[in-house]
């Protein structure tokens, strides 16, 4: 990489002091399940990691990691892009798509500003203001989706208009022809970017078929979540080749790891696993859902591994009572400080949760 944010720079100086503090020998530790941990459903991360598939190729891409695996990350281009219709120079491959998204604001934004909807995901916006960018938040809708219209409308010459489809964190969908109407009125020269982290949880249609005949439009999904690969790192940006070429600006040679890569092109082969773990998805999140409606509380209509809870008074200490009864749930936003976000786990974090919500809400 030829560039790092403020925030990475500091994260980085944070890190680095303890480095020779960690006990190597017991880091990579059972996952909460098994070792009587924390029910760690906060960082809408998949309870069930990478693929059976998805790890024996890891395995076998320690052997090559002694070269650079440029072969593979073509591979990955190549598949990705035949499954959906595309050239291969309209794929992009990042490590994590988070990188891309930060990529993206320092491309289109600067003297242009960035419109972002609000709650959503932060680091769009945190990128933009750590580098002086005006920022235009926009309240999402009565349905909990993106008001593109009040998006459109706040800076007729924004430089990146932002959507998180489905919405992170309250797990809503915005309807395709909504986003149809924001290309095709969108300002001259402006950049539309769809972010698909949470894509393959829902029903909704993704918009990378609308690459081909719009010039400025950016699609980034991840292999984070529903595929389960967060520490791995694997994201890709879908845009026309020009646009793309922006990015690379910032990217410089930009490429994952041999495991990384391997591991993507056995989870995009296996045709089984996206219904799968979407099925196992839903029915946890739903059975969670109607459980708390049950008890009268109201969620978002999520379609992701995420949903939302009106606490009715401030949820912070909604937060720091679940820490202490050993369940870590999501931070709180600003702009709804009286809900909670809830990741969906595995059936075990799921009863644990239901428990101690029972416990500091009774």
């Amino acid at each position: 990489m030829t560039a790092m944010t403020r925030r990475s720079l500091v994260g980085l100086g944070m890190a680095l002091p303890l480095l020779g503090q960690i006990n190597w020998a017991n880091a990579a530790s059972p996952s909460p399940a098994t070792n009587g941990g924390p029910a760690r459903i906060n960082y809408n991360e998949s309870p069930w990691g990478p693929s059976p598939a998805a790890r024996e190729a890891m395995r076998e891409g320690i052997g090559l990691c002694g070269r650079y695996p440029y072969d593979a990350q073509y591979r990955l281009i190549d598949l990705f892009a035949a499954e959906h219709g595309l050239k291969p120079d309209q794929v992009q491959v990042f490590c994590g798509s988070k990188l891309a998204l930060q990529h993206a604001v320092m491309a289109f934004t600067g003297s242009r500003s960035l419109v972002v909807p609000e709650p959503s995901y932060e680091a769009p916006a945190e990128a933009a203001v750590g580098r002086g960018t005006r920022v235009h938040s926009i309240a999402l809708d009565a349905r909990f989706a993106h008001d593109v219209d009040a998006m459109l409308a706040a800076d007729p010459a924004a430089g990146l208009i932002y959507l998180c489809n489905p919405n992170n964190p309250t797990g809503t969908v915005t309807p395709r022809q909504d986003i149809e109407r924001l290309l095709a009125r969108k300002p001259a020269g402006s950049v539309v970017l769809v972010d698909e982290a949470y894509i393959h949880f829902s029903d909704a249609q993704s918009c990378i078929d609308l690459v081909k005949d719009h010039p400025e439009l950016l699609v980034l999904q991840t292999f984070s979540k529903l595929y389960g690969m967060a520490g791995a790192r694997l994201g890709l940006a879908i845009g026309q080749a020009p646009l793309l070429q922006r990015l690379e600006a910032f990217d410089g040679q930009n490429v994952a790891a041999s495991p990384t890569l391997l591991a993507g092109l056995a989870s995009l082969q296996d045709r089984q696993l996206v219904p799968q773990r979407k099925a196992k998805n839903a029915r946890l999140r739903d059975q969670t859902i109607a459980w708390l409606a049950e008890r009268g509380w109201r969620c978002t209509a999520s379609q992701t591994n995420c949903f939302m809870i009106d606490m009715r008074r401030p949820g912070q200490p909604v937060v720091e009572r679940l820490a202490e009864q050993g369940v870590l749930v999501g931070r709180i936003w600003p702009s709804w400080p009286n809900w909670v976000r809830v990741s969906v786990g595995d059936e075990r974090d799921m009863q644990r949760f239901r428990s101690a919500f029972a416990k500091v809400t009774g």
